[in-house]
């Protein structure tokens, strides 16, 4: 996938001081964006999918008698949105969950009638709990498609989300889908697997060291899924930093690719495309024993954005 460089064009003209900028907070960040995805060398298919999007929020104005300045010539504020997707279930099925979940929050988004385009506090806690419902609603989505097609029953997948608006990171989480936040040549998971390897550590029964080869690491404690009922969201709320990077993974990569080798990557700081090609080729590299996906993300944050 070709490097995508999201760039921001500042509306210069005078003003009445104090009055709102032309341009949102937002608009001014920039965002070094690629995506990859590879069904590596053993399965057939691809269960993988991703989506990266844009959201604006704009007003241009046409026509008006007002004075210079009293009004904006154009306002915006923007969001960008980053989602990957493993689907489980064999033959097809994985493939039609992961590919139902992103077209069904992609909907609910788009359905939604009031984007919150600013945050604070409650309205990030707004932003939040609207995507646990949304990935509520997703699951009835899968339940209502598996009761239509008998060969979908035991489809699930995982759905990792992250939206940014300015300098706020959210992240919305199900299964052992990985969010990571590399700054200062320091990598952080954003993301709790759901697996019973990760409860096991969780519970003391196991050291963490051992979930990396532990049998039930692959064991799912939670996903979207045709069956059952129970759904642990998990969400969280980050601050972005200029030269941050953002990468969504499916575990195809973080089974083959240690996250030394993830950080190594990252610090050579080339540009996101590059970067996820190589991630991509170290996983297949070293056995490509499930679909890979990578969608990495560099943030450029000015300090006028940073408030």
């Amino acid at each position: 996938m070709p490097e995508e460089l999201e760039k921001t064009r500042k509306i210069d003209f005078e003003r009445p001081s104090g009055e709102l900028s032309p341009a949102g907070v937002s608009t001014l960040v920039e965002m070094d964006v690629a995506a990859l995805t590879d069904p590596g060398k053993v399965r057939d298919n691809n269960e993988d999918h991703y989506i990266v999007a844009r959201f604006d929020r704009a007003m241009s104005t046409l026509l008006t008698n007002l004075p210079k300045g009293h009004v904006p010539a154009a306002y915006s504020e923007t969001v960008y949105g980053l989602l990957v997707a493993d689907g489980v279930g064999g033959q097809q099925a994985g493939e039609v969950a992961s590919r139902t979940a992103i077209q069904a929050i992609v909907d609910l988004v788009i359905d939604t009638p009031d984007w919150i385009m600013r945050l604070d506090e409650p309205l990030e806690k707004e932003v939040l709990d609207r995507m646990e419902r949304r990935f509520q609603k997703v699951r009835e989505v899968l339940v209502e498609r598996a009761q239509a097609d008998p060969k979908l029953r035991g489809m699930a997948t995982t759905l990792t989300v992250a939206c940014s608006l300015g300098p706020v990171l959210l992240t919305t989480h199900v299964g052992d889908t990985r969010a990571y936040l590399y700054r200062g040549g320091k990598l952080m998971r954003l993301t709790r697997d759901q697996t019973m390897a990760q409860s096991l550590a969780d519970a003391g029964a196991i050291r963490p060291e051992e979930i990396a080869e532990h049998p039930m690491r692959h064991v799912l404690t939670s996903a979207l899924a045709a069956r059952g009922s129970f759904v642990q969201v998990e969400v969280g709320r980050w601050r972005l930093e200029n030269g941050d990077r953002l990468l969504l993974c499916s575990d195809g990569l973080t089974e083959m690719v240690s996250e030394k080798q993830i950080t190594s990557v990252l610090a050579a700081d080339s540009p996101s495309d590059a970067a996820c090609r190589k991630l991509v080729d170290l996983a297949l590299q070293a056995g490509g024993e499930d679909n890979v996906t990578v969608v990495l993300a560099r943030y450029r944050i000015p300090e006028a954005a940073r408030a």
